[in-house]
């Protein structure tokens, strides 16, 4: 322990070891200094520096690498979860107008829901979490990001940290669809949203109704981006797990994938999940925090 209170390296701690010890340490004096919630988020990975250490050890030394992301990174930027936004809308629970069926008895109703909540997404930015993985990606050259989340923050993320170079390698797997674009019924063709005035938009190429492009309770998802996935997993030798739980199949399975094929798992979360026990590295703290520092040289 330092004279100021901070935790110091461990013995026979390399320069670099250092330098990350005393980053960690002054993230969270300054998140104390803000929020107690935040700092409490943030302890966790302010003690067990040698934790931090071996998770840069596994990045630094994998060859391919894939990244998991869920819910909690984009809850950091304020983008509330599916059963979090506003409680009831118009009396209705959101797994009551997120379904197939919702769809095809109401599709008005079921677009001014979309509309409402793509209105939360519009105010939304990629945090730093978003910002450290794009770059992650993008030095390596290789995609390897996959998301449970419909936000569009990664993309945004991508584009804005790739500048006027591609952003492909930093582009997501989004696996469950993505809120801002449209999908049609009928032929499956994707496409930017039309005009806000009209209501019921149809595809301009066969005439169906579109639909926000985003898998809904009683649909499959869709299989080629699945497999895409899975490949990725396959050839991984670590795998990211950030901000999920990943016990839900079939994104369970990407973790599990790389596990299989003799990969390690990093997890990056704010709590224990069902992954934690067979992760090399559990590191407790927010996204924005840790990736940084996680990820940056």
């Amino acid at each position: 322990m330092s004279s100021r209170g901070e935790p110091s390296p461990p013995a026979g701690a390399t320069p670099q070891d250092r330098r990350t010890s005393w980053r960690i340490t002054s993230t969270c004096r300054v998140a104390c200094s803000t929020s107690r919630r935040r700092d409490d988020r943030i302890h966790g990975v302010a003690q067990p520096g040698r934790e931090l250490a071996r998770a840069r050890e596994l990045v630094a030394g994998a060859t391919r690498a894939v990244a998991l992301t869920g819910a909690g990174i984009s809850a950091e930027s304020g983008v509330p979860t599916f059963r979090d936004a506003g409680g009831l809308w118009h009396n209705y629970r959101p797994e009551e107008l997120a379904t197939v069926g919702a769809f095809e008895r109401d599709p008005r109703t079921v677009w001014e829901w979309y509309r409402w909540r793509r209105g939360f997404v519009a105010d939304c930015d990629p945090n730093e979490g978003h910002r450290a993985l794009a770059r992650f990606f993008l030095e390596r050259g290789e995609a390897g990001i996959v998301t449970q989340n419909v936000d569009g923050l990664h993309t945004r993320a991508a584009r804005e940290e790739a500048g006027d170079g591609p952003p492909d390698a930093a582009l997501p797997v989004e696996i469950h669809g993505a809120i801002a674009r449209d999908r049609c019924n009928r032929c499956g063709l994707r496409a930017e949203p039309g005009p806000e005035e009209d209501s019921l938009p149809r595809c301009e190429a066969c005439g169906g109704m579109r639909r926000p492009d985003v898998v809904l309770f009683g649909e499959m998802l869709d299989p080629e981006l699945l497999e895409r996935a899975q490949s990725m997993a396959a050839r991984a030798d670590l795998c990211l797990v950030i901000g999920t739980s990943a016990v839900v199949y079939p994104a369970a399975g990407i973790p599990m994938t790389t596990l299989s094929a003799g990969g390690s798992i990093i997890e990056v979360n704010t709590e224990a999940t069902g992954l934690t026990g067979v992760a090399a590295v559990a590191l407790r703290g927010e996204a924005g925090v840790v990736l940084p520092l996680l990820l940056e040289p």
